[in-house]
């Protein structure tokens, strides 16, 4: 019988036999004598800036007042032990606090990048942390082996002290790069004001953590979920993967529960993958997959706790219900990342019920032409509602998650998703809409992300109608930077102009070019829209060569031809 800890997360019970030993250590104790691996299928580095302060201000505070600091617990898979040189290593799994301990190894290597190796001392400590840090074997081998780390940026710091942050790929590589500058700032700064031998004794001796080496796959998981029951700051997505894990060790005949676990490593190794790339998406993911495994029609997006409570409950004690909760989730991870990928459909609207929606048709499998007509439908229906319309996230929240767990667990048809969405929107006319003639004066201020979103259905409309290739390329560069920061205004907003944020006074260009032409005149800036690539800007740019200027006249004008485009694209 499942028990709940006190924050309403189910857990099994702890083996009985189990012979757990948790150890008191300082850092100095836990790195020497261990070599430390992070499994593929365990979340890729996630620590952003706060994390980091929050750890050197605990150094600080450790400094100032002389007392030992209690860090966290640690909760490693013992593996093998391995001979390098006349040494005996052990080499273990981290299955809890991956974060800090990453984190730690790095503040060593900026440790050891900045201390003198003229100086007998600092020399001396020097070559410690370079033995500690990467050992004297044929292959260079690194203390600590991240996961998803293909791009090498987290071994190529430790063995050589460079940060490659050309070289970053992924979130968790953009987070490497964040945390190696930020401690080579933080030893720095310790530098002006005290020794770098004081920095290196607190570390070693002075920040401590309990840690529980345990040599049973079987219990480790069972230790992590007991431990982060006491509200710690963990991930509900990794405590939905150690229940399961732990279910599979709990609950299925010793005959078949390697290939089982084998099987769900490989589906939360996938999704770590994807979650590498943007780690903000897992939270959605559960919440969505967790609502799609209600056995009543919702009427709300659930909660993560909520979630995971009823995909345990789903997974039950079978090994085929378990490792289909595993793979309906990866199946959800990857629709999300689907999602986030296409710049076009992400664009649409962060509203998350909606969002809810889109991910139920891409986890459908319907061809490709199909899946493309119920997106654009989706597409121009929730554009038209919550962001001409103006609806915020409180409206048509029922309607969306109905349909979309209808979608998903009801196998409605194509048909019935269109007519669905249809009528969704049926009370958001867009000529409705668009009947105050000053519907448009303020397209800037704070509606960047619909603007550029329009802009660029404007251009393929634009592209389409003369028959011409839309410039990817170019829009791409729009796409990855904050919308704001490609926002040209055609008359400057220095100019103080009454119809300054007015759409026809908007158009887009990449970044870096539109940074470049500052408040200048629009007559000095139409030879540049017009090799920008960006048919709307284009067009711009011959219209001020052709008159010799931009006036009020030419916003007007340029704003009705764009209402024009919006009234038949979203009817």
């Amino acid at each position: 019988m499942l028990s709940y800890s006190t924050k309403g997360f189910p857990m099994q019970p702890m083996p009985t036999s189990v012979n757990l030993s948790p150890m008191h250590l300082k850092i100095g104790g836990l790195l020497n004598g261990r070599l430390f691996r992070i499994p593929e299928y365990q979340r890729a580095y996630a620590w952003g800036t706060r994390q980091r302060a929050d750890l050197f201000a605990d150094i600080l505070g450790v400094r100032e007042t002389g007392r030992e600091h209690f860090m966290a617990t640690v909760v490693a898979l013992g593996r093998e032990r391995r001979l390098i040189g006349a040494d005996e290593f052990t080499t273990v799994e981290i299955v809890d606090g991956q974060q800090r301990i990453t984190t730690l190894v790095i503040l060593l290597k900026a440790i050891e990048k900045t201390l003198d190796p003229a100086d007998r001392t600092e020399g001396r400590i020097r070559r410690e942390i370079q033995e500690l840090l990467v050992k004297d074997d044929a292959h260079s081998l690194v203390l600590l082996q991240t996961n998803h780390d293909s791009s090498n940026v987290f071994p190529a710091y430790l063995r050589n002290g460079d940060i490659k942050a050309d070289q970053a790929e992924t979130a968790a590589d953009v987070n490497i790069v964040n945390a190696a500058t930020e401690c080579e700032a933080f030893v720095g700064q310790w530098k002006l004001n005290n020794p770098l031998v004081e920095l290196v004794a607190i570390i070693r001796n002075q920040l401590s953590l309990i840690y529980h080496e345990i040599p049973d796959e079987a219990t480790v998981y069972r230790v992590f979920e007991v431990l982060n029951s006491r509200g710690l700051d963990v991930k509900w997505i990794d405590k939905l993967k150690s229940q399961l894990m732990a279910s599979l060790f709990e609950y299925v005949e010793h005959g078949t529960r390697q290939e089982a676990v084998l099987e769900m490593q490989g589906y939360w190794r996938d999704i770590y993958r994807i979650l590498g790339q943007r780690g903000d998406l897992g939270d959605e993911a559960l919440r969505f997959t967790g609502t799609f495994y209600m056995t009543w029609e919702p009427r709300r997006i659930l909660g993560q706790e909520d979630a995971v409570v009823g995909l345990v409950a789903s997974a039950g004690r079978k090994v085929a219900s378990i490792a289909k909760v595993g793979s309906d989730l990866k199946a959800v991870v990857q629709a999300v990342g689907k999602l986030n990928s296409n710049s076009r459909l992400r664009a649409v609207t962060k509203i998350l019920h909606a969002r809810f929606v889109a991910t139920a048709i891409m986890l459908r499998g319907f061809d490709t032409a199909t899946e493309e007509e119920l997106l654009g439908t989706w597409e121009r229906v929730t554009f038209r509602i919550f962001s001409l319309g103006g609806a915020d996230a409180r409206h048509k929240v029922g309607e969306y998650v109905g349909l979309g767990y209808r979608i998903y667990a009801k196998a409605i048809s194509p048909a019935d998703i269109r007519k669905e969405l249809e009528a969704i929107g049926a009370d958001y006319k867009i000529d409705k809409i668009i009947k105050n003639p000053n519907y448009w004066d303020n397209c800037y201020d704070g509606w960047t992300e619909e603007l550029r979103y329009l802009l660029y259905r404007y251009d393929e409309h634009l592209a389409l109608s003369a028959g011409q290739p839309l410039s990817y390329n170019q829009w791409n560069k729009v796409w990855l930077d904050e919308p704001s920061r490609s926002i040209e205004h055609i008359t400057p907003q220095s100019d103080g102009a009454s119809y300054t944020h007015e759409i026809g006074n908007l158009t887009m260009l990449p970044p870096r070019i539109n940074s470049s032409l500052q408040a200048t005149s629009p007559s000095s800036k139409a030879q540049t829209y017009l090799t920008s690539g960006l048919l709307g800007t284009m067009a711009v740019g011959l219209a001020i060569q052709q008159s010799g200027g931009w006036d009020e006249k030419a916003v007007r004008e340029r704003t009705l031809r764009i209402q024009d485009f919006a009234l038949q694209e979203w009817k």
